[in-house]
């Protein structure tokens, strides 16, 4: 099988995506099931104004073209050979950026939650966000008002209360938040930064350095959105984008009705993600970190292990037909994804410092397929 996604696209200006927009009759947009992806698509979606247009989420592997005819294809966080744009690098920024240069009314908090999802807040849209009146708060962020229901479910972190409501619960109980004050509206700003001391360190805890890097961007969130956090609003995003495209495109839209089964689904993929984390078995192998198990989210899993568990630079993630991979050294772990398939058989797909991948080989033979590679 041949891999995927591996010409690199110029970058693509706002200015010049902006006036290619204009000029078309009809717009087809393909994103990436990631947060970062899907709110970009929501920007450009909601600034087209009277323009027709297609918006589909199109998960690793799956076939994204449709036989409608578009004046301009855009796929976004992915490559797609029949594409006429591509954005990648800082994608919910620049669909941010090129909305305001066809004029529409951009939404701050849906651009931020974009970049919070890709795990680098942007300065434009900050510097945005900010100037539209969306401010900090002591705390964590979560997309719920219940506290132990958003602990339990975040994918931010990894803690020892991760995907279980109750222990959330008696967690904030020790810290004298009762079940008559674990609304977040019930909480002042005392309460909310011994939570976010509390969380910091239960996720730090035996945790590698890069922990208490990666857990910054669940820590002191900003409020606004469709949700009691933008952190938490980033979340769901990512979420729904992988459990359920249709609610992840209607999210990007803006259509409020279908706010709560986009929550149902963060809580679907949180919990099959944390306990995949808890379930795994892993090894450690110089400079490569593997976990193995069974079908799970192993996008958001790798993630979690990167930034929370792995003592190595190098995370993969392997079930008995797909895997996942993550670097936190800089390299490019797409090139590795790529050789590891070509050499046992199978797809690869993927930017930067994450990838994924689809192999007919045992799990034993594509790992070490994987350590030959890195």
């Amino acid at each position: 099988m041949s891999a995927t996604g591996r010409e690199p696209t110029p970058a693509t200006s706002p200015s010049d995506l902006a006036g290619s927009l204009r000029e078309a009759a009809f717009v087809r947009l393909v994103s990436d099931a990631t947060g970062e992806a899907l709110a970009a698509t929501g920007l450009l979606a909601r600034a087209l104004d009277d323009t027709p247009f297609q918006a589909s989420v199109v998960r690793p592997f799956e076939d994204p073209d449709r036989t409608t005819e578009t004046d301009i294809t855009v796929a976004i966080g992915r490559t797609q050979p029949t594409a006429d744009v591509t954005l990648t690098d800082r994608a919910a920024a620049t669909a941010f950026e090129t909305a305001r240069e066809l004029g529409a009314t951009t939404d701050p908090a849906l651009a931020l939650a974009g970049t919070i999802a890709a795990g680098a807040v942007d300065g434009t849209v900050a510097e945005a966000a900010e100037q539209a009146g969306l401010e900090h708060r002591p705390g964590v962020a979560v997309p719920t008002a219940d506290l132990a229901d958003g602990l339990a479910h975040s994918t931010l972190f990894v803690a020892p209360f991760s995907s279980d409501a109750d222990t959330a619960r008696a967690t904030l109980a020790d810290l004298g938040l009762d079940a008559d004050r674990i609304q977040s509206a019930d909480l002042s700003a005392d309460d909310h930064r011994r939570l976010a001391s509390l969380v910091a360190l239960a996720v730090t805890a035996d945790a590698p350095p890069r922990a208490a890097d990666a857990v910054h961007r669940a820590l002191r969130p900003t409020v606004g959105g469709p949700f009691e956090t933008v952190g938490g609003y980033a979340d769901v995003l990512d979420a729904v984008a992988r459990e359920e495209p249709g609610t992840a495109v209607a999210l990007a839209l803006g259509h409020e009705a279908v706010r709560e089964d986009a929550l149902a689904a963060w809580r679907s993929h949180a919990t099959r993600a944390h306990e995949a984390v808890s379930a795994a078995t892993t090894g450690r192998y110089d400079g490569l970190f593997v976990a193995r198990g069974d079908a799970m989210p192993t996008g958001t899993v790798a993630r979690l292990f990167a930034d929370y568990r792995a003592p190595e630079p190098v995370t993969l993630v392997v079930t008995d037909t797909e895997a996942a991979a993550r670097a936190t050294d800089g390299r490019d772990i797409s090139e590795t994804m790529h050789a590891a398939t070509e050499t046992v058989g199978g797809d690869a797909v993927g930017t930067g410092n994450r990838a994924r991948a689809r192999f007919d080989a045992s799990t034993a033979d594509f790992i070490e397929a994987f350590r030959e590679a890195v």
